[in-house]
């Protein structure tokens, strides 16, 4: 008996170092959305205070990126001007580009309307919009749990994509050029009636601190 209850012992505290090892998730994350199901709506704040909905944009492609200005995955992409690229090739081509900041007041990557205003003129970025989902509302409901996070949506209105900007997953510059491009690969799909050859794929980047709910 009492060799069991030191095996219970142990296997309790493994669990435990086993739990303590896994990445932090946003508390209360939803589900994430169906690829194919229609995507869900949302209704935010852009970075000049107007109030900009899914909706709106409905007979356009639109791609969603989750953004966090001081994480080095995403300065990975903003540093080597991938990010920017993709955003003007998507501009070119009628895609709806829009940046969604959803980290919280205290947390990395919060910004008001002005700094987003300021990060798109220093970065030479080009979204449609920057959105503030400091509620954690959008990132909820399409369940984005890091930064950078990728959704394409089409013109119907359908999610047809989600997850890593591209294939390697690391901070450094350098690897931008030699991997595999999942996002552009899937806007221009969408963009032009084909199917996605992944439609989901592992984001990779920083943890997105959600709100209390």
């Amino acid at each position: 008996m009492k060799e069991l209850a030191k095996m219970v012992t142990l296997t309790r505290r493994g669990a435990m170092l086993g739990a303590a090892t896994l990445p932090l998730l946003p508390a209360l994350a939803s589900a994430a959305p169906a690829i194919g199901a229609p995507a869900p709506a949302f209704s935010l704040p852009d970075q000049s205070g107007n109030t900009r909905s899914l909706a709106e944009f409905r007979g356009r492609v639109v791609v969603l990126e989750w953004t966090n200005h001081d994480c080095p995955y995403v300065r990975k992409h903003y540093n080597s001007s991938n990010m920017q690229n993709l955003q003007r090739e998507a501009a070119s081509r009628n895609i709806v580009w829009l940046s969604m900041a959803s980290s919280p007041q205290g947390e990395q990557g919060y910004v008001t309307g002005p700094q987003a205003q300021e990060l798109t003129r220093s970065r030479n970025a080009a979204p449609a919009a920057v959105l503030l989902d400091h509620r954690s509302q959008a990132a909820r409901a399409y369940a984005a749990t890091t930064t950078p996070g990728m959704y394409v949506i089409d013109a119907e209105g359908r999610l047809r994509y989600m997850g890593a900007i591209d294939s390697i997953r690391s901070t450094r510059v350098e690897d931008v050029a030699r991997a595999e491009p999942f996002l552009r690969d899937a806007m221009i799909a969408v963009q032009e009636g084909r199917q996605i050859e992944r439609a989901v794929t592992p984001a990779y980047g920083c943890v997105i601190k959600y709100v209390d709910a």
